[in-house]
């Protein structure tokens, strides 16, 4: 075997194996120790994070960065990822900015000038337009390792009443607006919550312990509490620009029924907490959408108004 193929079956192997020895790797390449230490050398030089222990128990493990094994990507594979990566400089927080930045520096070192001229080109004339929000989110990281491990966090949350610390429990992140989110399970409300991440002040680990989530993620989550809260009736008719706003609400898509011509309706409930809320959505969407129930969502919007009219002395 040449030298060159030993070198990267061997860093395909130490990436695949959490601890080893130089003895064991010896062994399995059919090469003295002594070999198999100078290609070890040769790798942390590459940039393969190894770490040494001595001692009668001790041998090689690679650190949490582990390096993947080379991939081989065609011009637009390499194109398309690229852009994906690119199209995330509009957010002014992410859980990995460093990693993509770096991450597209080494596509463009590698790539050939012919793909670069061509991305350069492309730059121009595609973009993934995210509003520009001032708010920081420096605990994202945070949130979804922690959702990842199904781990409790203790954070201080500013809401819109009042500042407090809060045991939350993160099921996932996700971003909407460019602003970022946090569904998590709220110890204190024994609930589901989602939290505004630039409203996060702090974020550590609480000894607490955790609920059994591994069945939730953000696609099967409830949005409205574990323990059920009382639930109204929603039924609401739709012109066609309706239905487009009700498609881009994750509150109400999975409630809309879209007819041939294009029109449609909600048919569903909504969380009697919630009022205000859809009440500023049902307002925004103007003539476009005719709530019929719940009652309690007619008197919302109606007093919501009034207080609008008041604000801005309308007769």
């Amino acid at each position: 075997m040449s030298k060159s193929k030993r070198l990267l079956e061997l860093m395909l192997t130490v990436n695949r194996k959490r601890k080893f020895t130089a003895g064991e790797l010896a062994y399995e390449f059919g090469v003295s120790t002594r070999t198999i230490l100078r290609d070890l050398q040769e790798l942390s030089e590459l940039g393969v994070p190894l770490y040494s222990e001595v001692g009668p128990h001790g041998g090689y493990q690679v650190l949490k960065e582990r390096i993947l094994p080379p991939i081989a990507f065609s011009e637009e594979e390499a194109v398309a990822i690229f852009f994906a990566i690119h199209a995330l400089r509009h957010y002014s927080s992410l859980p990995f900015s460093a990693e993509a930045s770096s991450a597209l520096k080494k596509f463009t070192q590698f790539m050939s000038q012919d793909i670069r001229d061509r991305i350069e080109q492309m730059k121009n004339r595609v973009d993934f337009i995210t509003p520009t929000r001032q708010a920081s989110s420096p605990y994202l990281s945070v949130l979804l390792e922690a959702a990842i491990q199904q781990r409790v966090l203790c954070i201080d949350y500013e809401s819109t009443e009042k500042r407090a610390d809060r045991l939350i429990q993160p099921i996932g992140i996700y971003t909407r607006n460019g602003l970022w989110y946090c569904r998590a399970y709220c110890f204190q409300n024994d609930d589901i919550r989602v939290f505004r991440c630039d409203r996060i002040h702090s974020a550590v680990p609480s000894d607490t312990k955790p609920r059994d989530l591994w069945h939730m993620h953000l696609d099967n989550s409830p949005s409205h509490p574990i323990e059920e809260q009382e639930q109204l009736a929603l039924l609401a008719e739709l012109t066609k620009t309706g239905v487009q706003a009700c498609e881009a609400e994750p509150g109400l898509a999975a409630q809309l029924h879209i007819r041939k011509d294009g029109t449609g309706w909600l048919e569903g409930s909504i969380a009697k907490r919630d009022l205000l809320f859809f009440a500023k959505f049902f307002i925004g969407a103007g003539k476009d959408a005719t709530v019929k129930h719940p009652p309690e969502l007619l008197d919302c919007m109606k007093s919501y108004l009034s207080e609008l009219s008041s604000h801005y002395s309308f007769s």
